[in-house]
């Protein structure tokens, strides 16, 4: 395994480049985020096309064209520290095809993001650099807590965060080491059997979701599965999974770790062994502890649960 970089600590007054590489956002939605980093003592820089809006079939932050350039604008910036999406949504795998590392190689930059942001960070670790999986601007209007932003600014120091979590009867119990890859079910999904997919060979999964029907979180596991994933694969940790399946029908539908969709991942695991552990506080969920993508972690699933960078 190839030696993963990580960018530099960050030091107050540094830019951080605010980007829309996906969906489109409105002002007042990145209002309270941008005053956050203010307050941290960085400096938030947006992309020429973050508030830009085209239509073709979603609300894209722009065109193609447009939001590539803020991106490679972004990571290739002498003056930019860090790179921060503003949100998710759809668009990033519009982009892959044209991402430059050329000046990012000898000047590495955190990018921060999750949701439809996981291709990125899969073609970042494709090139050996490590990216911080957790709240993009957009959701520090949703009411998220303190903690979850606090936490990616304690990364950005240079700090390295361990996290006791509470166990759950689904958890396989175990002790591992290994590099964490993943992010967005959906789009480690979208990505299989392209070159822009995770090497999953001796490493620990990590998965969220929000938004599907049962049959197609039950796809999506399935074709991990038929794709060789679950053989090759240390250990797998289950975080979010919200608003799944049908409003009307299921009671559970708001809370951030749905029982009948970990019952139902559980199920399809039965023939594996690896260390699981569901219920990890990560995903389009209000508690979103920011995780390290590329980064080794120990993961030990016991009577006491806990993930250490």
């Amino acid at each position: 395994m190839k030696e993963i970089i990580f960018p530099r600590s960050l030091k107050e007054g540094d830019h951080i480049a605010i980007i829309s590489p996906a969906g489109s956002v409105e002002e007042k939605q990145l209002e309270k985020g941008l005053e956050m980093i203010r307050q941290k003592g960085f400096v938030p820089v947006l992309g020429k096309h973050v508030f830009t809006k085209f239509s073709n079939g979603y609300s894209y932050a722009g065109t193609e064209k447009e939001r590539i350039s803020d991106l490679n604008w972004a990571f290739n910036n002498e003056d930019i520290a860090a790179v921060w999406a503003s949100r998710g949504g759809y668009g990033c795998q519009h982009l892959l095809r044209h991402l430059q590392l050329s000046k990012f190689k000898k000047n590495p930059k955190w990018y921060i993001g999750y949701s439809d942001n996981t291709v990125i960070q899969s073609f970042l670790l494709k090139n050996n650099f490590a990216s911080i999986h957790a709240q993009t601007i957009k959701t520090s209007s949703f009411g998220v807590t303190d903690e979850s932003y606090d936490l990616i600014f304690d990364i950005l120091r240079g700090e390295k965060p361990n996290y006791t979590v509470e166990s759950n009867p689904l958890n396989k119990k175990g002790t591992i080491e290994g590099q964490l890859v993943g992010g967005n079910l959906a789009l480690i999904y979208a990505l299989l059997g392209t070159s822009y997919s995770f090497d999953f060979k001796d490493k620990i999964l990590f998965i969220e979701e929000i938004g599907e029907k049962y049959y197609a979180l039950d796809r999506m596991m399935m074709s991990l599965e038929l794709a060789g994933v679950f053989r090759k694969i240390k250990g797998l940790i289950i975080g979010g999974m919200t608003n799944m399946g049908d409003e009307k029908d299921n009671k559970n539908y708001e809370e951030s770790f749905d029982d009948f969709a970990n019952q139902l991942i559980s199920d399809r695991l039965k023939k594996y062994d690896f260390p699981t552990l569901f219920g990890f506080p990560n995903g389009h969920i209000l508690d979103n502890r920011p995780l390290i993508i590329g980064a080794n972690i120990k993961m030990e699933v016991d009577d006491k649960v806990m993930v250490q960078f």
